[in-house]
């Protein structure tokens, strides 16, 4: 039909008849294609359009959206960075400047806010900073330890599991602006930013830690290369009870901590996607990151999704394959054996978040560890009746004999707000078995029980919680053997006492 006919009859006269063509060109267009007159949503209300084009309050809501949700997704992609800039600014707050070297000597406690940090062996940190040029690290003994860049990526392993491997070593760290160079003597690392985070753990029974550590306070030694003939005197901060932060923050404060990096690091440090997306909501390189009131109220709604989405990533996954067990509620988000999160070419971003969100530190090591050496780690904010832990309440966990460490194993207790050591009346915020006053069970395996009072008589094996206060828990096995790894062991859960 060639034709539509229109006719109208308004009172006595009647307008003629109008012939309209249809077009001589016409495609058969699918509805899915099209974009109705009225779209309603559930997060946006009613959408608004003539022909497609939307209206004006459509075209504002549209864009609002935009940049909340590009403020949500920047706070998980953006975490990485803000976190390790919120550590190396944490180092600066307690004293430390770059090359200096701080120290946990007398364990970490509950004073230092630091992401999921245990209190078994003592922290060595610093900054590697090669804005002015390379950096030389010498180190004289045996040693687990990493760098990180200022995304958080694994830059090179030190000590055991570094090319050294615990023999000693110079290390030369060469920055994004520094020529490819290869010194006889010398193990060369390049970085893609300024800005590196390094952690290192001696290697030590516990007897002999204070030892292992005078022996490092006088023989490792970080420089810049260009001082190598005079080689300046390391120094050297106890950090031990210091009360600081390293952990970002949950605010509007987070996107300020992400344009400080921003403006410092070369911009090949990061993907040129990422940095679209922080481009999107005004932070740039060499611009001054000032948000008007309403920009700054939608970022603002953005940061609170997305650290809504990083606790439920993180508190709550819905992964399967982060749990160790189907039977039990310990998780990881290293369960795929992979430091990068990258699982057949795709990045987990789930597991990428819950580990940036509650940890800091990553390394190969960490995610692929072999049979006997490093560390695997086990997480819980569950019961066994799948509600989260909840201080004012009594639980237990028995570890099953034996135990499949062969150094040592240990529990840590954490809050749920800023994910360091909970805060009590403990200074260990947690046990392990390296202490002679935890008793096994006749059958050699171990029950540990977590609330506000111990259990009569179990004084030794309590960890103290806090009425009114959620937290989690990280069970570590140190030097894992192979039921751990056969999943032919594996640890109970907490089981609520009544």
């Amino acid at each position: 039909m060639r034709h539509l006919i229109f006719c109208f009859t308004i009172g006595l006269f009647s307008l003629s008849c109008l012939a309209q063509s249809a077009p001589k060109y016409a495609a058969e267009v699918p509805q899915n294609i099209l974009t109705p007159d009225q779209v309603n949503t559930k997060l946006l209300g009613e959408l608004e359009f003539f022909d497609g084009m939307p209206t004006e309050e459509t075209v504002n809501k549209a864009y609002d959206f935009m940049t909340v949700s590009r403020a949500a997704n920047l706070f998980l992609d953006g975490m990485p960075a803000a976190s390790l800039y919120a550590m190396l600014e944490g180092l600066k707050q307690a004293g430390l400047e770059a090359g200096d070297i701080g120290t946990f000597e007398k364990l970490m406690d509950a004073r230092t806010l630091f992401l999921t940090a245990n209190s078994s062996t003592p922290y060595i940190v610093g900054e590697i900073d090669l804005k002015n040029g390379p950096v030389v690290l010498e180190i004289a003994q045996p040693a687990l330890g990493f760098v990180n860049d200022a995304y958080f990526l694994h830059v090179a392993d030190i000590g055991l599991t570094g090319e050294d491997q615990g023999k000693g070593g110079k290390y030369l760290f060469l920055g994004p602006d520094d020529a490819d160079q290869n010194r006889e003597g010398y193990i060369t690392v390049r970085s893609r930013s300024y800005r590196n985070w390094l952690l290192l753990r001696l290697v030590s029974q516990p007897e002999e830690a204070q030892a292992a550590m005078d022996l490092f306070r006088s023989t490792f030694n970080l420089y810049p290369l260009a001082e190598a003939r005079t080689k300046p005197k390391q120094r050297f901060v106890d950090l031990s009870g210091q009360r600081f932060n390293t952990i970002h923050a949950n605010d509007f404060d987070f996107f300020k901590e992400l344009d400080t990096v921003v403006q410092y690091e070369p911009a090949s440090a990061f993907t040129p996607e990422f940095l679209g997306n922080l481009a999107a909501v005004g932070i740039k390189k060499g611009h001054k990151f000032d948000p008007d009131p309403h920009t700054k109220k939608l970022l603002e709604e953005g940061v609170a999704i997305g650290n809504a989405m990083a606790r439920a990533i993180s508190f709550s996954p819905r992964n399967e394959s982060q749990y160790f067990y189907p039977d039990r509620k310990w998780y990881s988000s290293l369960t795929s054996g992979a430091h990068d999160f990258v699982n057949e070419g795709a990045i987990v971003l789930t597991d990428r978040v819950a580990f940036h969100y509650l940890a800091t530190g990553i390394t190969p090591a960490m995610a692929a560890p072999a049979v006997g050496t490093g560390s695997v780690y086990a997480f819980a904010a569950h019961d066994a009746q799948n509600q989260f832990l909840d201080g004012g309440k009594t639980y237990q966990v028995t570890l099953p004999a034996p135990v499949p460490a062969k150094d040592f194993w240990s529990f840590m207790v954490y809050s749920t707000q800023h994910r360091s050591m909970l805060e009590t009346d403990q200074k260990l915020a947690g046990l392990d078995n390296l202490s002679p006053d935890v008793k096994p069970n006749k059958d050699g395996s171990y029950t540990v029980y977590f609330g506000p009072k111990a259990p009569k008589g179990k004084e030794n094996n309590w960890v103290q919680t806090i009425p009114g206060k959620a937290y989690c828990v990280l069970l570590r096995l140190y030097g894992p053997l192979e039921p751990w790894f056969d999943k032919s062991w594996k640890p109970g859960d907490f089981e609520l006492l009544k």
